[in-house]
């Protein structure tokens, strides 16, 4: 856990992103490290642990993370839960809590809070615009016969 906090510091010092930090172990051995880019790639989802995800996937050249713990700085936001989740790492350690990231300006309950919404009464809204072979894609994955789940 030291580590992730180490790293959120030296994002936070560097001028990256906000203070956040992630390390994904396998055994014994650091797959990756990283911490909060998005100020300085301009991207919205480089949090740490979507960065370390994406690191540690392509040092172990595979899409999941079995086998693999997480420590994070902060419990993870709503995205970063969702990267996790599809990542399948085998457990997520956190030092700080929600309330702790909100406190100093990173409060993500808008978003949980927005998800139980009606789709026409979220601050952005969502509205399913049908159109003629919009489900081509699904069919055609559905017929495949060498497709690969996940």
């Amino acid at each position: 856990m030291q580590l992730a906090i180490e790293e959120s510091t030296l994002g936070l010092h560097a001028g990256h992103g906000g203070p956040f930090g992630c390390i994904i172990v396998k055994g014994d051995e650091v797959i990756a490290r990283a911490h909060n880019e998005v100020l300085c790639s301009n991207d919205p989802t480089a949090h740490a642990e979507v960065v370390a995800i994406r690191k540690a996937c392509a040092a172990l050249a595979s899409f999941q993370l079995d086998g693999c713990e997480m420590y994070c700085s902060c419990e993870p936001c709503p995205m970063c839960l969702g990267a996790i989740y599809w990542a399948r790492p085998d457990k997520v350690y956190y030092a700080n809590e929600p309330a702790d990231a909100a406190a100093v300006g990173f409060d993500d309950q808008f978003i949980y809070d927005e998800i139980n919404l009606p789709k026409a009464e979220r601050r952005i809204p969502f509205i399913a615009l049908r159109v003629p072979n919009q489900d081509i894609a699904f069919k055609t994955w559905q017929q495949m016969e060498n497709k690969h789940l996940y």
